[in-house]
């Protein structure tokens, strides 16, 4: 055994050598193991990594922008071309701003390391995340609502205060932590496993920690399929995310040449949302575990070749601008700037000095701030940065505790409301939670902005009291929800607190829970 184990070799053969010379341990890392202690690189290369992820990142949203959610349950087929020219960027960052909320987040929590250093608390990326004026949607907007109402950060993104925990949204805003995390997976999940959880709990968090360490470990090692698998190894086994993931590469393996066939069976087994009120009984799938699934087709068939990642990757469809943006991301670390294709690096280029929609950065701003993060990031958990190289300091995966949202809550039907009400609106309902979706609307177009409280009553009871902002930045996803509720009949009533002669609330229909499948 010992014979035909080469990491085995590998590893006590540094261990030998690191007896002899302790000058050798800073250049002895396993290809297929991360638990040796020390890995040496030149600061450009590391340099160039970092420049290559971002560079990927927002290469790879670009691409994605026309197909943004048109193909839902679907998949592009192959006769379809999908645009891309030599301004593209500039196009896209002129047109549609809000298409880089990949990217705009990402640098909130950036700026936040910036002012506050590596041990930045939690509480200042929830003021920070709270207090910007971007579009958000889902996860995000429910958690940027949450901290703006006063639900501390720890909770903001947690199933019971969130609908949305279980959607993509961190998932797609974690890069930055694998990269000023280079090689340093448990670092990586630690930032996340914190961060995170003003976003998102559950699979939704797990997206996040996943993604980062895949952007970690790509610093590390030219393995595709050991990054996704190494990566894997943050995650709880015993959540839906892992079994999804370890899904895909089971049928990569069983499927090697077919991309469309492990297409067909993560649709079969893992398509079916629960949490997200907009995806339950609807094609639309903005479910982290489904959409890494495609990210990690991309990478598998993709098999480092930067067009082909892009092209699969975004041809899964659903979320097919976040999907390629973070497989090419991945890659663009794993490669390097210097190595993504002329064809796709040109149009980049051609606006990365222009700041991305909500921040004062732009990509030459944040090539360069990343990789000082990099590099404190490094010194602060014991490496070395002096000269013109770097040691890095690497450790074991950490493996996030497990946690569930929506454990024993399936979706059995949708009632219809819609009523428009400015006093009060009531029904019966039969299960043990909903969500109603609605939302606060004018009755005069040019009403000045307005804050409509409500109250929820369940049985009689009241629950809870909301705010319900007008301003589109500071809106409430749905009107109320509730889970985890006796089965049986229960009365539900939204009464308006402080009813205004410009405003009512739009009840459109109410997603009803039980405890059977």
């Amino acid at each position: 055994m010992f014979q035909t184990n080469p990491s085995y070799v590998k590893r006590w053969l540094c261990l030998w050598i690191m007896g002899v010379s302790m000058y050798s341990t800073q250049n002895c890392v396993a290809s297929d193991s991360i638990s040796i202690r020390n890995h040496r690189m030149e600061k450009s290369v590391l340099l160039d990594k970092i420049k290559g992820g971002w560079a990927g990142q927002t290469i790879g949203v670009t691409f994605g922008w026309p197909s943004e959610f048109k193909y839902l349950g679907t998949y592009i087929q192959d006769y379809e071309t999908i645009p891309w020219h030599a301004d593209y960027v500039n196009e896209a960052m002129t047109t549609f701003p809000g298409l880089y909320d990949d990217v705009y987040v990402d640098l909130t929590f950036v700026e936040v390391f910036e002012k506050f250093g590596m041990d930045a608390p939690l509480d200042e990326f929830g003021k920070a995340f709270a207090g910007k004026a971007y579009e958000l949607w889902h996860a995000n907007q429910a958690g940027r609502y949450n901290l703006q109402q006063g639900v501390p950060a720890i909770e903001a993104g947690h199933w019971l205060n969130n609908p949305h925990a279980d959607d993509i949204d961190f998932q797609i805003e974690a890069d930055f932590a694998g990269l000023m995390s280079p090689g340093m997976a448990d670092v990586a999940t630690d930032i996340t496993d914190k961060v995170g959880r003003i976003i998102n709990s559950g699979d939704g968090l797990y997206g996040g920690v996943y993604v980062a360490n895949l952007y970690a470990l790509a610093f590390i090692h030219d393995n595709i399929f050991f990054i996704i698998t190494e990566a894997l190894r943050a995650i709880p086994m015993e959540s839906k995310f892992h079994h999804c993931i370890s899904d895909v590469i089971r049928w990569h393996k069983a499927y090697p040449d077919d991309w469309k066939q492990t297409w067909f069976e993560v649709q079969k087994k893992w398509a079916e949302d629960v949490g997200c009120p907009h995806g339950v009984f609807h094609p639309l799938n903005i479910d982290a575990k489904l959409n890494a699934a495609y990210v990690v087709a991309g990478l598998l068939y993709g098999n480092g070749d930067f067009t082909r990642t892009l092209e699969i990757a975004t041809r899964l469809g659903q979320d097919s601008d976040c999907n390629p943006a973070t497989a090419a991301g991945i890659l663009g670390v794993l490669k390097g700037y210097r190595h993504i294709p002329e064809y796709w690096l040109k149009p980049l280029q051609q606006a990365e000095h222009r700041n991305f929609a909500y921040t004062d950065l732009s990509l030459d701003q944040v090539y360069r701030l990343s990789y000082q993060h990099a590099l404190a990031n490094i010194q602060y958990h014991g490496g070395d940065t002096v000269g013109t190289a770097v040691r890095i300091p690497i450790s074991e995966a950490r493996t996030v505790a497990f946690e569930e949202n929506f454990a024993g809550h399936y979706p059995r039907e949708y009632i219809s409301l819609k009523k428009t009400f400015s006093d009060e609106i009531a029904f019966d309902i039969e299960g043990i939670g909903f969500v109603i979706r609605g939302y606060v609307q004018k009755k005069v177009t040019d009403a000045e902005e307005h804050v409509v409280r409500a109250a929820l009553y369940i049985d009689g009871e009241e629950v809870e009291q909301a705010n319900f902002p007008s301003d589109p930045m500071k809106s409430r996803t749905e009107l109320f929800w509730r889970y985890q509720l006796p089965k049986k009949g229960h009365r539900i009533e939204i009464k308006i607190l402080s009813p205004h002669p410009q405003y009512e609330l739009y009840a459109v229909d109410c997603l009803i829970y039980d405890n059977l499948k």
